[in-house]
């Protein structure tokens, strides 16, 4: 039901990095059961899969991200991301994981993954977008957790595939809870919008200075480390936190997963060892 082992010999392989948090992305359709076509997967078991799978990460001393990645409107099936989420079902989807998970202070809600080819209004207010449906915005998703007494973290991920936070602070929702955080997408040494040290700090730093900022993916896609080993020093010094992209073992596929992995038990790819020696070597 998820990507690889869910048991706890590969849990302690993701803490022997010593990575203190991990982000599961989520299905609306599989949580809420709808447009499953008769699947036994979705609704109750998905859900009793998470939460357990939540509960064991946690027996490990990791922080748990949930982050609505797969999502579509209307009748049609979750299979992809869209621009935006969608206003037919992303908020009951969040209304149930939070209702779910609100006494939980160990996760944190990543509302939508990637944003992009929408306006920053459209952003923050939703929209019809070009494909005739209605998007929701970032405020009815915050006010969607909300409302259901939930006070955790919400990662609010950019525009632009989640890489550009240039007006985020402008469009920055409204929260009772005071509890919002940047995220963004990073992807080096060019694959992203904004990769270069000087564009992070014209774009990236002036936010961390306002608000917690998270690299809510992080990863490069030329099968080595170097550009993360510039990254990562740099966002260290701004208290900018960062999950790396993917740990899955996909074969073939250090580059354009990108993987860190090449097996379950924790052998890092050629791009993986950079990350994890970068953990081992700042984290006790």
């Amino acid at each position: 039901m998820l990507e690889g082992p869910t048991d706890a010999a590969s849990v302690a392989a993701i803490a022997s990095w010593h990575a203190n948090a991990v982000r599961l992305q989520l299905n609306e359709d599989c949580w809420l059961n709808i447009n499953m076509g008769g699947s036994a997967y979705g609704g109750a078991a998905y859900q009793s899969t998470i939460t357990n799978y939540v509960k064991l990460l946690h027996q490990r001393g990791l922080y748990v991200v949930l982050s609505l990645a797969w999502n579509a409107p209307g009748a049609s099936q979750a299979r992809d991301q869209q621009v935006m989420a969608d206003a037919d079902h992303a908020p009951a989807f969040w209304s149930s994981v939070a209702t779910a998970f609100k006494s939980d202070p160990a996760v944190a809600f990543d509302l939508y993954n990637e944003p992009h080819d929408i306006s920053w209004a459209c952003w923050l207010n939703g929209c019809t977008t070009s494909g005739g449906w209605q998007a929701a915005g970032m405020q009815s998703l915050v006010n969607a957790v909300r409302s259901t007494g939930a006070r955790q973290p919400l990662l609010l991920g950019g525009n632009g595939w989640a890489s550009d936070l240039s007006q985020w602070l402008q469009y920055k929702p409204n929260d009772p809870a005071n509890a919002l955080v940047a995220s963004f997408h990073v992807y080096g040494p060019s694959f992203s919008q904004c990769t270069t040290t000087s564009c992070l700090n014209s774009t990236v730093a002036p936010v961390a200075q306002r608000v917690p900022v998270v690299t809510g993916e992080m990863g490069e896609n030329d099968c080595t480390h170097g550009y993360i080993d510039v990254f990562m020093p740099w966002a260290d010094s701004l208290g900018i936190s960062y999950l790396g992209f993917t740990w899955d073992a996909w074969p073939n596929k250090c580059a354009s997963g990108p993987t860190m992995i090449l097996d379950y038990s924790g052998t890092p790819t050629n791009y993986g060892v950079g990350f994890k020696n970068h953990l081992l070597a700042i984290v006790p």
